[in-house]
């Protein structure tokens, strides 16, 4: 648990961000019923790195591995419906926010209240319709306006399937997309027949894989297969990578079942033979 009482003890800051008194300023966590405000977690923030030993020899760069990992548990919680998980999650990722905030405010780069008015300039910015007298456009059309090129802004690490979603994303927002979802499917099947003729002219060979000239003529017509099935996605009003992730979960859930059933009729599964398993596969998909 966090500390039950915590006294702020204000950090020295560098004159350009020194808009933060040196006074004592407390707030009792064990207090169920006081509703704490977003000073009182940067008030936290900044008492923990003036006393805390590990809170204070944190870095940007250290703090990096925690940022991804509390994304990641946030959307964990978000995926299993808990919102008791979800709203502790979204307090672990907020800490994350405080903690990069206020040590750029120790470096006198910028505070909390920088961040905050970025935010609430650029959403403004965003919705002319609602914050001014301009006329509703589209947001990918809008932010192209402030790019170089369609990759600019997409960070290097971004999950290639994510990547392609938002690649085509950008691409539509400037006009080049397809009117409905009959282009994409019809190009889904294009890409699929390039690669049925690719494995008919060059059958793969078999593991393990040789990573030569045949091999990167289907790596090719693969990828651009799934970058069809991506658009199509897209243009279906589907996130490609929440459905491939919905696939997922249903295949383990259904192999797992498998695995279980034919634990019961005495069956290997490392041991049994296609036919058997995949007859256990349609009783257990027949099951739902």
């Amino acid at each position: 648990m966090l500390h039950q009482r915590l006294v702020y003890v204000a950090v020295s800051i560098p004159p350009t961000i020194g808009a933060f008194k040196k006074t004592r300023a407390s707030f009792d966590l064990s207090r169920m019923d006081k509703t704490h405000s977003l000073d009182d977690t940067l008030a936290l923030m900044r008492d923990l790195r003036a006393r805390c030993e590990w809170d204070a020899a944190q870095t940007h760069e250290s703090l990096r591995p925690y940022l991804i990992e509390e994304a990641h548990e946030l959307d964990e919680a978000i995926r299993r419906g808990n919102d008791k998980l979800v709203q502790e999650e979204l307090g672990d990722v907020l800490l994350q926010v405080l903690f990069h905030s206020v040590m750029a405010e120790e470096r006198g780069a910028f505070s909390f209240a920088d961040v905050a008015e970025g935010l609430i300039t650029k959403m403004k910015g965003r919705h002319p319709h609602l914050y001014g007298e301009a006329a509703k456009e589209p947001w990918e059309r809008m932010k192209s306006k402030d790019r170089k090129s369609i990759a600019d802004g997409l960070p290097a690490g971004l999950p290639a399937l994510h990547r392609s979603h938002r690649l085509q994303d950008r691409a539509a927002g400037v006009g080049f997309d397809w009117p409905d979802v009959e282009g994409p499917a019809e190009k889904v099947e294009e890409e699929l027949c390039e690669v049925r003729a690719e494995i008919g002219t060059s059958p793969p060979q078999a593991n393990p894989p040789r990573y030569d000239a045949r091999h990167e003529r289907l790596e090719d017509e693969l990828g651009d297969l799934l970058f069809a099935v991506v658009n199509l996605c897209r243009k279906a009003g589907v996130h490609p990578a929440l459905a491939l992730d919905r696939a997922n979960i249903k295949f383990s859930k259904r192999f797992s079942a498998v695995e279980k059933l034919a634990k019961e009729r005495g069956l290997k599964t490392g041991e049994a033979t296609l036919e058997q398993l995949d007859a256990l596969w349609d009783e257990v998909k027949e099951k739902g």
